[in-house]
């Protein structure tokens, strides 16, 4: 899965496409899959850079840093040696050749982060469009929007490059392949069960496996800590979380239900998905009061641009339905920077440990 980062594909989807694409770009197709989104992702264009600092702190024995290093990543200590060659399995069901780490492109911020937590960022020489942390926001951009410039990454000579299943156009990625680089996709995540596969998936493919095994424990574990801070329910009953995708620019209002990518973190916060438990099966669905009605959230998760596009807090309430939800009417919202709410990588104790300060502070969580 991407970055959760703003749409922007270059024309219209199609159904199927949509169903490659990562839950951001499908929130939009859930729409119409005739709408063109003209918008810029974190970090790039339009003069809308990237949050410098997350909206919470990291709690937890063993958690990462504070929310004033929310956007870097925390390699290990040491750079490993890549030991290769190695044949490894791509998701596309190719068997893929990596001689050499010398030089990496990942096509995901997600990736991205994988590849230099695990100490080798020196070697990348790329970066997708939604890389947002501080150690990478340097390196030159290969993509256009969401879109991989094929042209642009074998401009950079690549030894590897790394994709998932949502990466494309399909062009791109088989003229990448026709010139001879190895290329390998990874398996998208879904949710907190994914982290620690990813990250074996990278590190097996760039000949650091140990570093890999490593990185996968100190993320588990701090996953791990940081859900032992969530407090006793006094009453016995779980809050409800309602996750918002919105980009008031573009009129985007969409409520998250079982396939958002946001329920295995609000399940891990020791709250209920108030989309999915209201009966909403599939990724997104369109704002409507009756649909707020019925998921009646006791608290809405937002990302942090996604809020400040409909005008913060007073903006909110004025979406239909909102403000009738018991946390419209308490302003209480759970706020994450877009570049790491839905990643599932490395820094993933982090967003928990916001999404858990925030929903559990004394007094609410309004703005």
């Amino acid at each position: 899965m991407r970055n959760s980062q703003d749409f922007a594909p270059p024309g219209p989807d199609t159904a199927t496409a949509a169903r490659r694409r990562p839950v951001r770009h499908r929130a939009a197709a859930a729409l119409t899959a005739a709408v063109t989104f003209a918008l810029v992702l974190t970090g790039c264009g339009g003069g809308d850079a990237a949050p410098k600092t997350a909206s919470g702190s990291a709690s937890g024995s063993g958690s990462a840093k504070s929310s004033a290093d929310a956007d870097r990543v925390e390699p290990l200590a040491g750079t490993p040696a890549p030991e290769l060659p190695v044949t490894v399995e791509s998701a596309d069901g190719r068997k893929i050749t990596i001689d050499s780490a010398h030089r990496i492109v990942p096509l995901t911020g997600s990736l991205s982060e994988i590849v230099f937590t695990l100490g080798l960022g020196r070697q990348v020489v790329a970066r997708d469009i939604t890389a947002t942390f501080e150690q990478a926001e340097e390196l030159p951009v290969v993509t256009r929007a969401h879109d991989v410039s094929a042209e642009s990454v074998l401009s950079l000579k690549p030894t590897i490059v790394l994709a998932d299943t949502t990466t494309g156009p399909s062009e791109a990625i088989d003229q990448i392949r026709d010139a001879g680089i190895p290329l390998l996709v990874v398996e998208p995540a879904g949710g907190l069960d994914d982290v620690g596969r990813r990250i074996d998936t990278v590190a097996e493919a760039l000949g650091v496996p140990s570093a890999g095994t490593e990185l996968k424990k100190r993320t588990e574990r701090r996953i791990a800590d940081v859900r032992k801070s969530v407090p006793d329910h006094a009453d016995g009953e779980k809050p409800r979380v309602a996750f918002l995708y919105l980009r008031g620019s573009a009129s985007v209002y969409l409520l998250g239900g079982a396939e958002s990518g946001a329920g295995s973190l609000l399940e891990a916060a020791g709250a209920v998905d108030a989309g999915k438990e209201s009966g909403l099966d599939k990724d997104f669905t369109a704002i409507t009061s009756e649909a707020l009605a019925k998921a009646a959230p006791d608290a809405i998760l937002l990302m942090t641009k996604g809020l400040a596009s409909v005008g913060g807090m007073d903006g909110l309430v004025k979406i239909p339905g909102i403000a009738e939800t018991p946390a419209g009417m308490d302003r209480r919202v759970v706020t994450v920077d877009d570049g790491v709410l839905l990643n599932y990588g490395p820094r993933t104790d982090r967003v928990l440990a916001e999404i858990i300060g925030q929903l559990y502070a004394k007094g609410g969580t309004g703005r």
